[in-house]
């Protein structure tokens, strides 16, 4: 620690000389336990920025209403200064095990630990694979709360790794991960001391570039982390719209890293307990968990799409989503009456939007109860689900965790099967929790953790199906929300669980704030671990629930996650606000969470809080239509924002956009396939497409669809035109052809207020289908090809194709794939699965081929083909193809 001075006589005489005055300290630096702090401003209103940099002392929050948060400092006040190798480092089968003692004091007698400071630790490097590297350290003789995260093996071997591991013990212990390629170090951590304590790990580490990416879930308000801001970002699950760096729904500890080359690697830290990451100059990452263990995955590419394949490969990869989920979702939580709801599904009809999933809100529901729906403000709903659904519009609804206990008895089923099956969360005496939240009376809540509870779950789901014939769920208030302080009867007691020594920066510094107690107990631990895991316990059983009531693909949304939930759920940004910024804010959520793994995301379509207005939901509605999972949906007493309900000028632009999502249904539905088969993502950054390209780090108002599509909107109120970046590529626009001039540079595009511009990048084969009102309608239509050749006259592409709705089409084998290659101004077709019958009645149409200069003749299949048209924006339009889609095709031009 640098000394520090703290007379005031001697700062006085400091500031005469031009000498900065020292700032206070971190709980880091100078912590003391509760018992042990003098307030540094008694009677006063201090903060963070105050209690450190103007009256020079220490700020460590604890628990609200208890010890000071901004206390005088012990000077001197010498810390435990880390730990030492104890002998060499061991070779083990897979990698490296490092033994660790703590070391001794500097000062005897007069060092300030962390409670409970481990004396032992092993380290071990665990080499996985060439590319994955874990590094896992435990308490040598006491175990702690591990996360039941399964870990997929990684395929490959160890021979060729690309990484190196360095440990260090000078001053301290300390170690390194280099990439092999290039030397730069990924992770240095004697950047900081390493504490590990009962309740406080802490490590600093510095990273090779600032171009750093992920760790949420906050409201970020750029891509590309921002060094200078000393920006700390706290992971604790909370009913929390976006507030900046106020933690939010999920826990997502992994960041992504853009190296000065071009390279990429990612991190995951499997941690579950209430943490904190800290950026600050250097670049530099400080991390605190207050439980758990340390446990961290290197991923190292070098490709982005590489990084995050082999993280999906070890959390696991999301399944396809049903075909029909890929188009328009319309929902609102205060229809309030059927009869609303059916009002803005007739809008959306007579303004011909295409439209595929409408949803019930809570208000749908009996009084709030989850699995019923009102026979008094929604009667008939049932009927009018069956009448949806024959016109090729599914439903999906809403469950919530908590359970009404104020039922009668014997009158409410999934409260009296849960007593039966002894589903709830606990207090220390063995009762069930009590909280409040939507319905009337208190509420218990599901330990999804526990096997007996998981059943329960899935068999009311299945049950519920009966009832009310939905084709997908959304699970909602799971981090879980409690509209109460912990147990509505006792609160929650003083104890280490509930107040602990440290409390990461989470909103109200108090880990019961909005949700129950951390010291509740749970079938695996007690909340305090695993309360971050809340929504990805209760997400695999609801899915299975929803997989036996509706005996087809289904959907899952979540508003809760963490590090692996893309396997069972679907993801969307939660209560946004109706503003510019949250629209812009919405593509960098976007963007993380397929980063993350669960790449089927969006924000709420115009927003969720406060009224929209109708320039903003025009341009969302563009956006909107390029979300990979694109839901309109607003809050209870806001006015309508449903795209028929604005303007005729509104409700036809969006409708063009939809279209043209509709249009690339077959592309989007490929890029899902990708990942599931993959890992790759559906929705990326341009860096991901153009890493050595330095502009495209911090680029984060433009995005693509895998790497072939790139959508450019406007966020910015009354702007009629947008810059946009082009890399050094060809790049075509997506509605007449025309290439775009601009390589490597900034241009500026109109952007009528009824226009996004879209643009196919050249080397790239997109398929589509002519759009219809849903994709029911959809699926019956000609299929095409889009063909964008790059520089050098190439490009390549993919299809996927199945039922739309079958149960694991792809380990059950029926779908047709095909992948399409241009070279030499020649198309060749490699069908490489078609077994999904339905694939023989479709038929390619069209063929629209951008770049290819003046055409003269065009043969098919080996036939002269003579309908094509050369369009003045350089276009070639081949029509009236007829050619059977399940069948090799293949077209030159000259």
């Amino acid at each position: 620690m640098k000394m520090r001075l703290f007379l005031s006589s001697i700062l006085l005489v400091l500031a005469t000389v031009g000498v900065v005055r020292p700032q206070g300290f971190t709980c880091e630096e100078n912590y003391l336990p509760d018992d042990e702090r003098v307030d540094c401003a008694p009677g006063e209103p201090t903060s963070e920025t105050d209690c450190m940099i103007n009256r020079n002392c220490t700020w460590c929050p604890t628990t609200p209403g208890g010890a000071p948060w901004c206390y005088i400092p012990m000077e001197p006040q010498p810390q435990s200064p880390g730990y030492k190798m104890d002998g060499e480092p061991l070779v083990t089968p897979n990698g490296i095990r490092v033994n660790l003692v703590r070391a001794p004091p500097v000062q005897p007698g007069k060092e300030k630990r962390w409670e409970n400071e481990v004396e032992n630790l092993i380290l071990d490097a665990e080499f996985h694979s060439d590319y994955r590297l874990r590094i896992k350290i435990i308490d040598a003789s006491t175990s702690r709360w591990e996360v039941p995260l399964n870990i997929n093996p990684a395929t490959g071997g160890n021979a060729n790794t690309l990484y190196t591991v360095e440990f260090s013990d000078e001053p301290y212990f300390s170690f390194k991960v280099i990439r092999k390629s290039s030397g730069a170090v990924l992770f240095d951590s004697s950047a900081g001391k390493f504490t590990y304590a009962d309740q406080y790990i802490g490590m600093t580490w510095t990273l090779p570039s600032e171009n750093v990416y992920g760790i949420g879930e906050n409201e970020q308000h750029s891509f590309k982390h921002d060094f200078s801001q000393g920006t700390t970002w706290a992971l604790w699950g909370r009913d929390q719209p976006p507030s900046f760096t106020a933690n939010m729904y999920g826990s997502q500890p992994h960041y992504t890293v853009l190296e000065n080359d071009g390279s990429v690697h990612a991190v995951a830290l499997v941690n579950s307990n209430a943490q904190e990451f800290q950026f600050s100059e250097g670049p530099k990452i400080r991390y605190v968990s207050i439980g758990g263990i340390f446990d961290t995955y290197f991923f190292l590419g070098p490709t982005p799409e590489n990084a995050v394949q082999q993280y999906t490969e070890a959390v696991g990869r999301s399944p396809i989503p049903p075909y029909w989920a890929l188009g328009f979702h319309l929902c609102r939580y205060g229809y309030n009456t059927i009869e609303n709801m059916k009002a803005a599904v007739d809008r959306t009809a007579a303004a011909n939007i295409p439209h595929d999933v409408q949803y019930g809100d809570i208000d749908i529901m009996e009084r709030e109860l989850d699995f019923t729906f009102s026979t008094e403000k929604f009667p008939g709903l049932d009927v009018y689900v069956r009448e949806l659904k024959a016109n090729g519009i599914k439903f999906v609804t809403i469950l919530d965790p908590c359970i009404s206990i104020g039922e009668p008895a014997g009158s409410y089923r999934p409260f009296d099967l849960g007593n039966e099956m002894d589903v709830w969360v606990k207090l220390e005496s063995g009762e069930p929790v009590t909280g409040k939240v939507w319905p009337q009376d208190p509420v218990y809540f599901p330990d999804y953790s526990k096997n007996s509870t998981r059943e329960w779950w899935a068999l009311l789901i299945e049950e519920f199906h009966d009832l009310l014939e939905f084709d997908g769920l959304w699970i909602d208030m799971n981090e879980p929300a409690n509209f109460v302080t912990g147990d509505i009867n006792e609160g929650c007691p003083s104890n280490k669980w509930n107040n602990p020594p440290y409390v990461p920066k989470i909103a109200d510094n108090y880990l019961a704030s909005k949700t129950i107690c951390p010291a509740h107990v749970e079938s695996l631990s007690r909340h305090y671990d695993t309360h971050n895991m809340y929504g990805w316990f209760e997400s695999e059983p609801t899915l299975d629930g929803a997989i036996r009531g509706v005996k087809k693909r289904t959907t899952i949304l979540s508003r809760s996650t963490f590090l692996g939930s893309g396997v069972w759920a679907a993801h969307w940004l939660g209560d946004n606000f109706s503003n510019w910024a949250n629209m812009y804010y919405s593509i960098i959520g976007t963007l993380q969470f397929n980063q993350w793994g669960i790449p089927f995301v969006g924000p709420d379509i115009c927003g969720f809080i406060g009224d929209s207005q109708e320039d903003l939901c025009q341009r969302w509605m563009e956006l909107g239509a390029f979300y990979p999972f694109c839901r309109n949906h607003n809050g209870i007493n806001y006015r309508d924002q449903d795209p028929g309900s604005w303007s005729p000028e509104v409700s036809s632009s969006s409708k063009t956009a939809l279209e043209i999502r509709y249009t690339l249904l077959p592309y989007l539905y490929t890029l899902f396939y990708k990942h599931y088969t993959e890992g790759s993502t559906v929705a990326r950054a341009m860096w991901h497409e153009f890493p050595t390209d330095p502009i495209t780090a911090a680029i984060d108002r433009q995005f693509f669809w895998g790497s072939g599509f790139m959508i450019t909107p406007v966020l910015t109120q009354g702007a009629t035109s947008v810059d946009a970046y082009f890399p050094s590529a060809r790049f075509y626009s997506y509605y007449d052809g025309a290439e775009e001039a601009t390589k490597g540079d900034t241009t500026t595009l109109n952007a009528p207020t009824h226009f996004i511009n879209l643009h196919v990048r050249g080397g790239n084969i997109l398929p589509t289908q002519e759009s219809a009102r849903n994709t029911e309608l959809a699926r019956n239509n000609p299929l095409g090809l889009i063909i964008a050749l790059d520089d050098n006259g190439h490009a390549q592409g993919s299809l996927f194709y199945d039922e739309g709705d079958s149960l694991d089409p792809v380990n059950n084998g029926v779908y047709f794939y095909a992948e399409y290659d241009m070279t030499d101004r020649t198309l060749t077709t490699n069908v490489l699965r078609n077994t999904y019958p339905g694939m023989t009645t479709k038929l390619v149409e069209t063929i629209r081929l951008l770049g290819a200069g003046t055409v003269t003749s065009v043969t098919v299949n080996g036939a002269p083909h003579t309908d094509f048209v050369a369009q003045p924006s350089g276009e070639v339009l081949i029509r009236n193809l007829r050619l059977p889609a399940s069948s090799t095709i293949s077209m030159s031009y000259n």
